[in-house]
């Protein structure tokens, strides 16, 4: 097991040795959660690499990653624990032929003991913790949980522990890393984000994105990527209905770079813009006199720059 960073330096430094590429803020952001054991909430448009951060966290300190996906309608049987109602069930009519006050009472015991307990990702994340291997617990897209299910939360957030009324409290020796996410379809409560560091994580500059773009494609052409990411950077001005993450990014070289191209020019751009946009409504409006507008811009721009 990876010991935490010591500095913002080497927070960045680690994460770039698994292939996350940050800027300082963000950086910093990590470090402050892993040095004083908060919760850190992260919150921008999806594609920008929000998830990608906790995975990566686990890579690098090898910790194991907890995943809890939020969905409408997620609940606490879903997300912290429930009880095996049918192991309870055979149990109880095991142990009915018994039939003594002190065997009814004994089997009431035992049905609300660990073992007839399913532990969900949050009671997995605390329950990994007591081994003195704190895993990275990401909670993933909050905001397409309902509302209610905020308030599941806060005792976690606060104390990283849960309470279960059979079974009492069951809190971490060591804290989990937590990682929450939104994609902010919604607001989150102010009550979640009181108990956690905050970072909106925004798309990123030409400079970082290329830097991405040459770490995940190394193979591809250093002209392709450079008028690639400046073409990406473009689109993501105008009104789109859903702008290209950087995940996005990395596919539009990667089926280039197979096409065996070296340059953007608009036949490819059109052939391929279903690796980049996800919508029909998107792809229509850029393909043909768009594409090729944009291209034009962004090699003349490039011709500024070098002269």
């Amino acid at each position: 097991m990876t010991s935490l960073p010591s500095s913002v330096t080497d927070t960045k430094k680690l994460l770039l040795a698994h292939g996350y590429v940050t800027d300082d803020a963000l950086a910093t952001s990590v470090f402050l959660a892993l040095k004083l054991q908060r919760p850190l909430f992260l919150e921008g448009e999806a594609g920008v690499g929000k998830t990608e951060i906790a995975r990566v966290l686990a890579e690098a300190l090898g910790r194991p990653l907890v995943r809890l996906q939020c969905y409408e309608g997620l609940d606490i049987s879903s997300a912290v624990y429930e009880w095996n109602y049918g192991r309870q069930l055979l149990h109880i009519r095991a142990g009915e032929s018994g039939g003594t006050a002190q065997d009814v009472k004994a089997i009431e015991r035992d049905v609300y003991s660990a073992d007839y307990l399913l532990k969900r990702p949050l009671l997995q994340a605390l329950e990994l913790s007591q081994g003195g291997k704190a895993p990275v617990l990401l909670i993933d897209e909050l905001d397409r949980a309902d509302e209610p299910f905020e308030a599941f939360l806060l005792e976690l957030l606060a104390d990283y522990q849960v309470t279960i009324p059979e079974l009492g409290t069951i809190k971490a020796q060591e804290p989990p890393i937590t990682i929450l996410t939104s994609n902010r379809t919604r607001e989150v409560h102010d009550a979640v984000r009181r108990r956690c560091f905050y970072h909106w994580v925004d798309f990123p500059n030409f400079e970082r994105e290329l830097a991405i773009l040459r770490l995940k494609v190394p193979g591809a052409p250093k002209e392709l990527s450079r008028q690639l990411v400046a073409f990406v950077q473009s689109i993501r001005q105008m009104d789109l209905y859903k702008s290209p993450g950087i995940a996005e990014t990395i596919n539009w070289a990667q089926a280039l770079a197979a096409l065996n191209v070296v340059a953007l020019e608009p036949g490819a751009i059109d052939s391929t813009l279903g690796t980049l946009l996800k919508y029909q409504d998107d792809i229509a409006r850029i393909r043909g006199t768009e594409a090729a507008a944009l291209l034009e811009k962004v090699k003349s721009e490039a011709r500024s720059l070098a002269g």
